[in-house]
């Protein structure tokens, strides 16, 4: 991928002196500190698709100013789909769109903010907290540890509150496999603090980068009014960037959870890689597999019905 003046998405710096480094821009609040927070999810992807297989966490930039990509299919799009470009956005004419609106701040010394969607499929049934460790809780937390965060919604989000209950419930069915699924998925994913299989889907909001080149109104330590106008190069828009820092804080989200699930109820096996359907099914395999429904039907000498399946979910 091609560096320029503000798609460069490597490290390289200008030739200076040996041990020379780029001090500017390089606090607590920069977006290096996420190099770790990167690296980290790079081995919690390896360990989800090994207890997990089939899960995967995919980001993609979805609006950029008031540009929005409004055709990028959630279920489909690929990895190879977000990277075609350098606003990493799977919706190829939104993403020169977003590209000629971050280069009109960029001339003008300004800059801009958007919008990152994440989607997490293949995800266990059952992970979370019904309280205080709610899955999209601790989703959220990291989410907004990340630098420039300004937002974050899960499922419908904000859009969800102008609804009636009818028009934003989730309705469940059996499906052809015998797994319980939602018709929409309005939820996002989480019901209850615990992932329910559907796919996991949430959008982060990113503000404008806060070091420009407009001169601003400030105060020096002496509290006297001053005026600041940025020097150097900075990011007119950090949206592109932080596609992996968020698949990063989700995957992590996920292995941690798939870790305290292992704390509570031993359900990660102690040698091998291959998840046990509790993991996959909950404690009611009759309902979610087709295997275990078809012996229990033999059991009975005839076919488990949908109510039966039903029973089978509720509580003991």
């Amino acid at each position: 991928m091609a560096c320029g003046p503000w798609r460069c998405v490597c490290t390289r710096r200008a030739p200076s002196a040996p041990h020379s480094r780029a001090h500017q821009g390089g606090g607590r609040s920069s977006a290096r500190e996420t190099i770790g927070r990167v690296a980290a999810g790079a081995i919690a992807k390896k360990v989800l698709a090994q207890v997990a297989p089939g899960c995967e966490v995919l980001a993609f930039v979805s609006a950029v100013r008031d540009v929005v990509a409004s055709e990028v299919p959630l279920h489909s799009f690929t990895q190879a789909q977000v990277e075609s470009n350098i606003a990493r956005c799977p919706d190829a004419a939104a993403a020169q769109r977003m590209i000629a609106a971050i280069d009109e701040v960029r001339v003008r010394g300004d800059s801009c903010g958007g919008v990152v969607t994440c989607v997490c499929r293949g995800v266990p049934r059952g992970l979370g907290a019904p309280v205080f460790d709610k899955l999209e809780a601790e989703l959220a937390k990291a989410m907004l540890s990340l630098p420039a965060t300004k937002g974050f919604e899960i499922g419908s989000g904000f859009e969800g509150a102008r609804a009636r209950g009818s028009e934003h419930n989730d309705a469940f069915y059996v499906d052809a496999a015998g797994l319980l699924r939602t018709r929409t998925n309005r939820s996002g994913g989480v019901q209850g603090g615990i992932s329910n299989g559907e796919d996991i889907v949430l959008r982060v909001a990113f503000k404008p980068t806060s070091t420009i080149g407009v001169e601003q109104e400030t105060v020096t330590r002496e509290g006297a009014p001053a005026a600041l106008r940025a020097r150097g190069r900075h990011d007119p828009c950090v949206v592109p960037r932080a596609v992996p820092m968020v698949e990063a804080m989700a995957a992590l989200v996920l292995v941690d959870a798939l870790l305290q699930q292992a704390a509570q109820c031993g359900l990660l096996p102690a040698e091998g890689h291959s998840a046990p359907p509790q993991l996959l099914y909950g404690h009611t395999p009759t309902l979610y597999s087709p295997a275990a429904q078809a012996a229990a039907a033999a059991a009975a000498g005839r076919a488990a019905s949908t109510a039966e399946q039903a029973e089978a979910y509720g509580e003991s």
